[in-house]
């Protein structure tokens, strides 16, 4: 979880990762104040983007040097986004295993299903890496520039 001091570029880096089924992700805040949030209607109504069966996760607001760790089992694709900032497209994605569910399928498949959930924004859409490229990098870094 990166940001500049001012507070005004934000992202995740890497912005996507390919795993295994039954590796432990960790978050790590680096700057500013952030959060890992899945995109789950059980989240403020937000679009499903993670597989069915997972269980989706909201984690506290995290300050600097604080963590937070998820052990993902359920095979798909996992969107995720950072609450205070996911307008600003702080957001990543993680494949685990097979790149499946609906995180897998357009940004607005749920509309034709008549559900009412929040779309994804438009600037968080742009920022995901496709599926193709995590699995052909199996880890995609931020283009964002962030101090070091």
């Amino acid at each position: 979880m990166k940001s500049d001091a001012a507070g005004g570029v934000v992202g995740f880096d890497p912005v996507g990762v390919l795993l295994q089924p039954g590796q432990i992700v960790r978050w790590i805040c680096d700057a500013n104040v952030h959060t890992t949030t899945a995109y789950s209607p059980k989240n403020d109504n937000h679009s499903l983007r993670i597989p069915e069966t997972a269980a989706p996760w909201a984690s506290n607001f995290l300050l600097p040097a604080q963590t937070f760790e998820l052990k993902l089992t359920v095979e798909g694709v996992y969107d995720y986004y950072c609450a205070p900032h996911e307008m600003a497209g702080m957001v990543g994605r993680l494949i685990v295993g097979k790149a499946v569910g609906p995180g897998s399928l357009p940004f607005d498949y749920f509309v034709a299903q008549g559900r009412g959930w929040k779309p994804v924004p438009p600037a968080a859409e742009k920022v995901f890496p496709s599926v193709a490229e995590i699995e052909r990098q199996r880890i995609v870094h931020s283009q964002l520039k962030f101090p070091t």
